[in-house]
């Protein structure tokens, strides 16, 4: 059965021996008793004793960045057959930023993640972990560990890249909760940041108006089990929806032999590269609908908690109607609805910790409030979790 944190707790009591002492597991917490010593000032990375799984976990500190060049329906209108009344009446935005120049992702990554410890009043010295949730990194191998130089961050924390779309935050806050409570960690910086302007077709009217760039960021620290602030979770996929929204791989055809003696057609293969975004906007819009309703609902089942619960619904900003209709579906009033989608349109991974600073900086957010978050996207993948701020 699963408890208040998202994970499942066994109904019998098992005890297992290990290299460093024996864990003891009831329905209740799984205890770890450490008979090694010397480990005690070691960094999570090196030392990978059992922890308490029962140690809580909570958002403490929040930031975001987003590009200098802001493009708005009017300007789309001059490049697609298009108008600010056609784009805004059926997505909800008006606006857009978009990388351009010397910016780069890793670059926006940084600057939300500075942001996040300067508000949680953690050095970077102390980030034991590091998660880059996005599907555009500036380098094919990944880039959180450039966002771990840029920091400055002296220990060689571990940082490695998240790739689950428009879902990628979630998945980020939920892996974060799970490396606190079963490994020992106690910073993690989860960066949600994309940059999808480079996979858009500037001649489709269907999608280049929907995306942006931005990068949001939020430090998920280590707390007493009584503190805890992440109540509840659920994440799922299904790559048969896969053919309504990807971009793959576009491969060129070989135009040439290898040698003279007939053997290796196409070999070596030409360069490829990622085709431009293609969605079918009914299809996307239809499963979104359905499905963040209930992935929210099963959250709150697994919190232990109901609707009236929540302070807040913040979910991925793809599209006003979409967020409308989930809240709808949900009878959650528009006043308890964060949206800042008008704004910076769909920034993928980057959208909902991009919402959650602005609402939190404003005032919006407070401390101790509910918030029923949820991640829907391509793969397609889905995933919400009820989470309490600070």
């Amino acid at each position: 059965m699963a408890n208040a944190s998202g994970f499942f707790t066994p109904t019998m009591r098992i005890v297992g021996a290990n290299r460093s002492g024996y864990c003891c597991y009831n329905a209740a917490t799984i205890r770890c008793s450490i008979t090694s010593h010397g480990h005690e000032n070691l960094s999570p990375s090196q030392s990978r004793l059992p922890r308490l799984v029962s140690k809580g976990c909570k958002l403490v500190g929040c930031g975001s960045a987003v590009p200098h060049l802001r493009i708005s329906n009017d300007d789309l209108a001059k490049i697609v057959d298009t108008s600010d009344e056609w784009i805004s009446a059926r997505t909800g935005i008006r606006n857009r930023r978009i990388l351009t120049g010397d910016e780069s992702l890793t670059g926006l990554a940084t600057e939300a993640a500075r942001k996040a410890l300067e508000m949680a009043e953690v050095e970077p010295d102390d980030v034991d972990l590091i998660f880059l949730c996005t599907s555009t990194p500036d380098d094919l191998f990944g880039g959180a560990p450039q966002i771990q130089k840029a920091l400055g961050c002296k220990g060689n924390p571990l940082a490695f890249d998240i790739t689950a779309a428009c879902s990628g935050f979630v998945l980020g806050l939920v892996s974060a909760s799970c490396y606190i409570r079963g490994g020992g960690y106690k910073n993690v910086l989860v960066i949600g940041a994309d940059s999808l302007s480079r996979y858009v077709d500037w001649t489709d009217r269907g999608t280049c108006i929907l995306f942006g760039d931005a990068a949001g960021a939020v430090l998920v620290q280590a707390c007493d089990s009584e503190e805890d602030g992440v109540f509840g979770f659920d994440l799922h996929s299904d790559g048969d929806g896969n053919r309504h929204l990807n971009a793959g791989i576009k491969q060129k055809e070989t135009n040439h032999e290898l040698g003279t003696n007939g053997s290796a057609l196409g070999f070596p293969p030409n360069r490829s590269s990622f085709s431009c975004i293609k969605m079918n906007g009914t299809e996307v819009f239809r499963f979104a609908v359905s499905i963040v309703p209930q992935t929210i609902e099963a959250s709150l089942a697994k919190a232990g908690l109901n609707r009236s619960d929540i302070d807040w619904l913040l979910l991925h900003q793809a599209n006003q109607r979409i967020i409308d209709g989930v809240a709808t579906r949900l009878e959650v009033p528009k006043d308890r609805v964060i949206s800042n989608l008008a704004n910076y349109g769909n920034t993928s991974a980057a959208s909902i910790p991009l919402a959650l600073d602005e609402a939190v900086r404003s005032g919006k957010v407070k401390q101790g409030q509910t918030i029923a978050a949820a991640g829907f996207g391509a793969g397609l993948t889905w995933g919400s979790a009820i989470l309490r701020w600070g």
